[in-house]
C-alpha cells in the first residue's frame, strides 16, 4: 500500500529520527507520494496558581532558534537522502498544530515517533503520539 501525502511530526529525539527514516523509505515506494515535516514548537509557559508568570523575552527566543536549527538539521538529512519534501517550522500545541495541518493538506498517513517528551512531564500533559493516534481520522504509524 502506498500513500500520496505522509506528514512527519518530527521533533528532534532519536525516536523522531527512527520516524523519519520510515516517513523517507515509505515515500520512496511512489514517485507520486508527496512527504511533509513538521516541526511544531511552543513558548514556554509558567503557572503560579491561576496566574501566569511572564516569560523572559530571551528564553522564547532562545526556544525559536532552537525550533530553526532542527528544521535546518532536517533540511540538510534530506539531501542527503535525496528526496524532496516540504518542511514547516509551526508555532502551536503539537497535537493540534498535526491534526490541523492534516486536515489542511489532505494528510493519509501521519508518521511520528513514539515518545518525544520524557519523564514526569509526559506523565502529567500525556504523550503526543498517543493523542495523535487517539483523535487522528487518519492512519497513524508510531515508530518506537
Amino acid at each position: 500500500m502506498t500513500f500520496s501525502n505522509i506528514l512527519l511530526a518530527y521533533d528532534g529525539s532519536e525516536l523522531a529520527n527512527k520516524a523519519f527514516e520510515r516517513a523517507v523509505e515509505l515515500a520512496k515506494l511512489s514517485d507520486n507520494t508527496q512527504l511533509h515535516i513538521v516541526h511544531v514548537y511552543d513558548f514556554p509557559r509558567v503557572f503560579i496558581g491561576e496566574g501566569l508568570a511572564p516569560i523572559p523575552p530571551s528564553v522564547n527566543s532562545d526556544v525559536y532558534e532552537l525550533a530553526e536549527e532542527t528544521v535546518d538539521k532536517i533540511k540538510r538529512r534530506l539531501v542527503n537522502e535525496q528526496i524532496g519534501a516540504r518542511v514547516e517550522l509551526i508555532q502551536g500545541s503539537p497535537v493540534d498544530v498535526i491534526l490541523e495541518y492534516v486536515k489542511q493538506n489532505e494528510t493519509d498517513l501521519i508518521v511520528i515517533g513514539s515518545r518525544g517528551l520524557s519523564g514526569i512531564r509526559e506523565f502529567v500533559l500525556g504523550s503526543v503520539s498517543h493523542r495523535v493516534v487517539q483523535e487522528a481520522d487518519v492512519p497513524v504509524l508510531v515508530v518506537k
